[in-house]
């Protein structure tokens, strides 16, 4: 064997692999409310063309199916199925979209299975579940594992989240400004979504390096929301900007930490999360602009200009 190539074999064996940014895309409660600016039509057509224009050829929807019953739920089923002809795929988040804490397992897991009654033959289905608020029973213990056994005897896994930016959040205070009839700057507005997803994104790498001390597929939570209708592209190109490979839903739930089950003293949050607290990582473990104290303002003077 040449010498050089002997030398080459013996640095692909002490160099570390290239380290990897990956991430999946996941939208909550389809078919949502009207948002700030946009039909419900209009934002499901934002949406698709948003994704297709950023080449992601697959997010996943986590569907409510009593939101049909909604005024703005009209025509919801036909949004639905539009998501799933543009290569996407759905799954249950229930079917009203529930606190675990405020109801028991057991009605609970009827909750579940009157929306996956409602899901049951659609095309795109996948078996996992998301639950609603990431509320898996708090400090109830044994309801949390009253759900757990209810969710694997219907070969259901739980379709977690590791990145979130409560988008929510910035939906509803834009919301919230419109109908006050505030100024909205919206070129603040998209800077201030991107920008709080992609710092949610990093933040949620750096905490499983040191909770795993590798790079999992991570899962982002985020919304059917206006804001994702106008921005999900320029969102998807700042992730891959800062390193970011956009995959699949499918190959993120394939990743080892799915088989995980924390722990905690309250089963309520994201998995990433609850893994660093088993692990013993210090905080902070919570990417910091989920707590409003922190969120808000950072709305009021970028985005409305006020408190300058």
């Amino acid at each position: 064997m040449k010498r050089w190539l002997v030398a080459v074999l013996a640095l692909l064996v002490v160099l570390p692999a290239a380290a990897q940014k990956r991430i999946a895309l996941t939208f909550d409660d389809a078919p949502r409310a009207r948002g700030p600016f946009l039909t419900p039509e209009e934002r499901t057509a934002r949406i698709i063309a948003g994704l297709r224009k950023a080449k992601v050829r697959q997010a996943a929807f986590f569907v409510v199916p009593g939101n049909l019953a909604a005024p703005d739920g009209a025509g919801g089923e036909q949004r639905i199925a539009a998501y799933v002809a543009a290569g996407h795929v759905i799954a249950n988040h229930s079917f009203t979209h529930p606190a675990l804490k405020s109801m028991t397992a057991q009605a609970y897991l009827s909750n579940i299975d009157r929306a996956g009654d409602w899901l049951k033959g659609r095309r795109g289905l996948r078996p996992w579940y998301r639950f609603p608020f990431l509320d898996e029973g708090g400090t109830d213990k044994a309801k949390r594992d009253a759900v757990r056994a209810g969710l694997a005897a219907r070969r259901l896994s739980n379709g977690y989240v590791t990145v979130d930016g409560s988008d929510w959040n910035i939906e509803n205070l834009t919301a919230q400004a419109r109908k006050a009839g505030k100024p909205i700057d919206m070129a603040g507005l998209r800077d201030l979504y991107v920008e709080t997803h992609v710092e949610s994104a990093e933040f949620a790498d750096r905490l499983a390096e040191q909770a795993l001390g590798r790079q999992p597929v991570q899962v982002m939570l985020l919304h059917e929301t206006d804001l994702a209708a106008y921005w999900i592209a320029d969102l998807v190109a700042a992730l891959r900007a800062k390193g970011w490979t956009i995959v699949t839903a499918d190959a993120a739930y394939r990743d080892p930490i799915a088989k995980l089950h924390p722990d905690t003293p309250s089963a309520q949050g994201n998995l990433l999360e609850a893994i660093a607290w088993e692990k013993g990582v210090p905080a902070p473990r919570w990417y910091e602009r989920n707590t409003l104290s922190i969120a808000d303002p950072l709305f009021r003077q970028r985005v409305l200009h006020e408190g300058k």
